[in-house]
């Protein structure tokens, strides 16, 4: 009998509008308490721990999920500055980032709809 093996796909194409969670906790927990904070439009989270995992800062820890890129769209952040916004998202995540093994590093890129939808006209532009 033959069995047909299981089709793997990156994470990172995975976006909230997939409706598929990660296979690692840490971005698990992250993707929940985004999108029930921020309910966003758009939410990519991508794990670059392992481009990371070299430094010194990493030398004996055991956590593959330390280094996360962070995209958002939200209404949440209409009128506020991108300091504010991103406040916001390290208020939500304090406890992970401050845990031993937890977030080390968040690089976040936070838009509202507005600037989303400008952003993909200026795109298509080009």
């Amino acid at each position: 009998m033959l069995r047909a093996l299981p089709v793997q796909i990156p994470r990172r194409l995975f976006s909230q509008s997939a409706k598929m969670a990660s296979m690692t906790p840490m971005e698990d927990l992250m993707r929940d308490k985004i999108a029930h904070t921020f309910t966003p439009s758009t939410l990519i989270i991508r794990n670059d721990s392992h481009k990371h995992a070299h430094h010194a800062a990493m030398e004996g820890s055991t956590s593959k999920e330390t280094h996360f890129h962070v995209t958002i769209t939200s209404s949440a952040f209409e009128s506020k500055m991108q300091p504010a916004r991103h406040r916001m998202v390290y208020a939500l995540l304090k406890e992970e980032m401050s845990r031993e093994g937890g977030i080390h590093a968040l690089q976040l890129k936070t838009k509202t709809p507005a600037e989303e939808q400008r952003e993909k006209e200026r795109e298509a532009q080009a």
